[in-house]
């Protein structure tokens, strides 16, 4: 695990080096961190926000038998458990490293971390194939080409943010004064991939053969965590886009592909 994580604070960190020798006209800088730098997958904060970190230690970050925790997952998904938890271990030491970098070094910048959950949206950039769509999206793409009619697959994470919303958090933080020094998590609220499947079947009735039945049900939990996005919207003023107008654009654009 070391030969994972190393790599990904000296790269954190190195950037931020790179700018203060070399950039002296730079006066803030903004990281895409993420929603696996906030939450604790061992025991579930009430009401999520920036205030709270990733309690993973770097012992526990070195035990390779982090990566398995999901090995009593069906076999299927226990993969994406795998890529939560690695993402998790990654996404804290960074984020973490270039806070502490900015407080011991007093570089010529401040420091704003965005951090997003489940990014869904439409994709813009050119794709040689939909198997090489990222993560988030392909649970979109897998319900679309008929991967999941059989049975709904697991939601696992109920937390998600429109790409176009993230990509707008990442302007204002360079464009509002107020939101030097902070993080912000940036997430329009919780979600399934019932209401998903949902809202693909009433927008797109000629994928119907392909969705999962009907009368699957949803997964979202009844004590599921709570979460707090005051700050991206007071200090950043994102409005967030709904679940169904994503979701419905995304399906465009990967259909526009040939999915």
């Amino acid at each position: 695990m070391k030969d994972f994580l190393d790599p990904a604070i000296k790269g954190t960190t190195g950037i931020l080096k790179a700018i203060k020798a070399y950039a002296p006209t730079v006066k803030r800088v903004v990281v895409t961190s993420s929603f696996a730098a906030i939450i604790n997958t061992k025991n579930h904060a009430d009401v999520y926000s920036e205030r709270l970190w990733n309690p993973i230690t770097w012992e526990e970050a070195q035990d390779p038998a982090q990566v398995y925790r999901g090995s009593k997952v069906r076999r299927s998904y226990a993969y994406i458990i795998s890529v939560v938890i690695l993402t998790c271990q990654f996404q804290t030491f960074a984020e973490k490293s270039a806070w502490e970098f900015v407080e011991k070094e007093k570089p010529g910048f401040d420091l704003v971390t965005i951090n997003p959950p489940l990014v869904l949206g439409p994709i813009v950039h050119y794709l040689n194939s939909l198997e090489a769509i990222n993560t988030s999206n392909a649970r979109v793409r897998d319900l679309i080409q008929g991967k999941s009619k059989e049975k709904l697959p697991p939601t696992v994470t109920y937390l998600w943010v429109d790409v176009r919303d993230v990509a707008l958090a990442h302007v204002r933080a360079i464009e509002v004064p107020e939101a030097g020094g902070q993080r912000f998590f940036v997430t329009a609220g919780h979600y399934t991939n019932k209401q998903t499947a949902e809202i693909i079947r009433e927008a797109y009735p000629e994928l119907e053969s392909k969705l999962p039945p009907k009368d699957a049900p949803d997964d979202l939990p009844a004590n599921v965590y709570g979460y707090d996005n005051k700050k991206s919207i007071e200090v950043l003023g994102l409005k967030y886009r709904s679940l169904k107008d994503s979701v419905v654009d995304t399906v465009k654009s990967l259909l526009a592909v040939g999915a």
